[in-house]
């Protein structure tokens, strides 16, 4: 089973329910899924650019990602409606657990010059997205064997009434939030 998992049933709810007051243990914050979306936007002169990103995004998360389009035309990015313009990932689960697990652990840390991620990107519902500026930062990725660098958006899904309660969440979980007043750095 996930460490994050066990984390989360043993320690975490009960320290949320305990700060906001809960009572019903359907109403205690907790993460509902993490969707992970890498946007290749030159993949419509080059097939194997989006190729290329499906196999990290694979490696990544350990699903298949599902190729994403353009929903409308865009004449100055030269983007038909309907266009492969990217690929994206929904995980759940156990395998949502280790991934975030990773991220915090393996990945976030070795990204250069990293003082935290951002802790306002929050969007009103208690949703949190950061974006990485490439995928190299997963040891499942070989620096030598890749020819393009892809960034990707990752949103994680809480269901958490307000940003202050999936903040509190993810600090529990030990998403290293940067200090007020530091620079940032690292990620997008």
């Amino acid at each position: 089973m996930a460490r994050l998992l066990d984390l989360y049933k043993s320690e975490i709810a009960k320290a949320m329910a305990t700060k906001f007051k809960l009572d019903n243990p359907l109403a205690i914050p907790k993460l509902e899924k993490i969707v992970i979306n890498m946007g290749v936007g030159r993949a419509t002169q080059d097939k194997a650019l989006l190729e290329s990103a499906m196999e990290s995004l694979s490696r990544i998360s350990g699903q298949k990602p599902v190729i994403t389009k353009a929903k409308s035309s865009v004449s100055g990015f030269r983007l038909r409606e309907g266009n492969e313009i990217g690929c994206k990932v929904t995980l759940r689960g156990p395998r949502m657990y280790e991934f975030l697990d990773r991220l915090i652990s393996i990945a976030l840390p070795r990204i250069r010059d990293f003082r935290g991620v951002n802790p306002n990107s929050f969007d009103g519902h208690g949703n949190y997205s950061l974006g990485l500026a490439e995928q190299v930062v997963f040891p499942e990725i070989d620096a030598d064997r890749i020819q393009h660098t892809h960034g990707m958006d990752i949103t994680i899904v809480t269901t958490a009434k307000n940003d202050d309660q999936a903040r509190e969440l993810l600090k529990h979980f030990g998403v290293p939030f940067r200090q007020p007043g530091a620079k940032a750095g690292g990620g997008r």
